[in-house]
């Protein structure tokens, strides 16, 4: 065997022992928000969440929702500047925080279909999986997809914020087109991200920091994963 093959098998090795760090720490993630959500709404601590005199959400929702968007970006900022353990322990918090501020539409579900829980998570592993697959393999640089889905991106989270504001916002037909944009954004995101993992894999060469990439690149396949169930849930929990 040549010197050329130890390299090309060396790099192959190499990143997929990656990818299995990336998806570990991804999959890690989702079990954690899923153990957040049960303790939380079987210990009771949806009376914590929900206001019952006005059928709002309460302060603390509003903290923890918006504290874990704080903590995503700026870990997503820092992530360079920690140690890798250091940064799959703020994976692990953010994961924790999500599960807690899920369990209102999971209880919601629970509530009205409990089947469309296991059916929205088995359709997002399937296309989080089909998407993932399919980033990594194409030959086509999907580098222009970043602005639109970033356009994209922020006008779901703006959309967030004002149906907080006026909660009849989101029903009936824009509802529900609201929730097919968010499937189909967050399915491209899947793909956009892991054609940039494994391209960025190619261009560094520190080990320390392609640790730290793998948990960023956890986080992003996580936060896609995460979106597209939610997205699915509430479409299927439409009145």
């Amino acid at each position: 065997m040549n010197r050329q093959s130890l390299t090309n098998n060396q790099r192959v090795g190499g990143i997929d022992l990656y990818l299995k760090r990336i998806f570990a720490l991804m999959f890690g993630a989702v079990g954690l928000t899923a153990v957040a959500a049960y303790l939380t709404i079987w210990g009771g601590g949806l009376q914590y969440l929900i206001n019952f005199h006005t059928g709002g959400m309460s302060a603390l929702y509003y903290i923890l929702l918006f504290g874990g968007l704080a903590l995503s970006i700026w870990a997503q900022v820092r992530v360079f500047n920690m140690k890798p353990a250091s940064a799959a322990l703020l994976l692990a918090l953010y994961a924790v925080l999500i599960g807690v501020t899920m369990t209102p539409l999971i209880a919601s579900a629970l509530a009205v279909n409990p089947a469309s829980i296991l059916m929205a998570f088995i359709i997002a592993a399937l296309m989080f999986a089909c998407m993932a697959l399919f980033g990594y393999k194409t030959v086509k640089d999907l580098s222009f997809l970043g602005i639109f889905l970033m356009m994209g991106m922020i006008g779901l989270i703006l959309i967030g914020l004002l149906s907080f504001i006026w909660p009849g916002m989101m029903g009936g037909t824009f509802g529900t087109i609201v929730c097919f944009i968010g499937v189909l954004v967050f399915a491209l995101f899947t793909a956009y991200d892991m054609q940039n993992l494994k391209r960025a894999y190619a261009v560094i060469g520190d080990d320390n920091q392609k640790n730290q990439l793998a948990v960023l690149g956890a986080l992003h396949l996580y936060i896609s994963f995460i979106a597209m169930f939610q997205y699915l849930l509430s479409l299927f929990n439409r009145e």
